[in-house]
């Protein structure tokens, strides 16, 4: 799974780096240790532009009767994008980018959970897969739009530390992600595989990520 992760550069960094035209959105501030149901940037298409946007990180399918469950959505399986209720609409016609300097993932060391970071060696942003929804809060009528991290099988490089990772989408893959006409599955899930072991270094850092009240530049540190 994917439960922490970083977006620390500004809205309009992300949004060259990934090519978006427009900027729709509140400013976010840095956050080093973003946490379930935070709000995030994420990039997704509409009426032929691209657009950097802020989510709410845990998906509301359209037809949920609240949003309770948005935690429980944080991360969407690669296996079963196409047959799960809470995703088969989104991944068909709602796919988006979901950048990220890096995230974390926990090994145990005796009663300890000890935390790594896990970045692109470039320092370069990380297109994670995503899958975005909007619903309408029946209460208050507010329109709220939520992300959800497609995970995929572990890579040799990530298997010690964990038997999930997020899917990262190569470059030449954006377009076709993100194209909102393009169904074809078998396509898509070409996209969703592990990342070459080669993209990704790691290092320990300090179990004050393990509290999501703390969010401070140095939790990027080494141990």
């Amino acid at each position: 799974m994917c439960g922490r992760f970083v977006q620390s550069a500004s809205a309009d960094d992300y949004a060259r780096y990934f090519g978006a035209d427009t900027v729709k959105t509140e400013l976010l501030r840095a956050n080093y240790n973003v946490a379930p149901t935070d709000r995030v940037y994420a990039v997704a298409e509409h009426d032929g532009d691209r657009i950097l946007g802020s989510f709410g990180w845990g998906l509301v399918p359209h037809w949920s009767k609240d949003r309770r469950q948005a935690a429980r959505f944080i991360n969407a399986r690669f296996e079963t994008l196409a047959e799960k209720p809470a995703f088969r609409d989104s991944f068909r016609t709602k796919r988006c980018i979901i950048p990220a300097d890096g995230f974390y993932e926990w090994t145990r060391r005796g009663d300890l959970k000890i935390p790594h970071y896990i970045f692109i060696g470039s320092h370069a942003p990380m297109a994670l897969a995503g899958l975005w929804a909007s619903w309408k809060d029946p209460s208050t009528g507010e329109w709220m739009r939520t992300c959800s991290i497609v995970t995929t099988e572990p890579n040799e490089f990530m298997r010690p530390i964990h038997d999930r990772m997020p899917a990262v989408l190569p470059e030449q893959a954006w377009d076709a992600w993100l194209d909102r006409d393009n169904h074809d599955v078998e396509q898509l899930r070409t996209f969703l595989g592990p990342p070459p072991e080669s993209l990704l270094e790691t290092y320990e850092v300090s179990t004050e990520v393990n509290s999501v009240q703390n969010n401070r530049p140095e939790l990027l540190l080494p141990a």
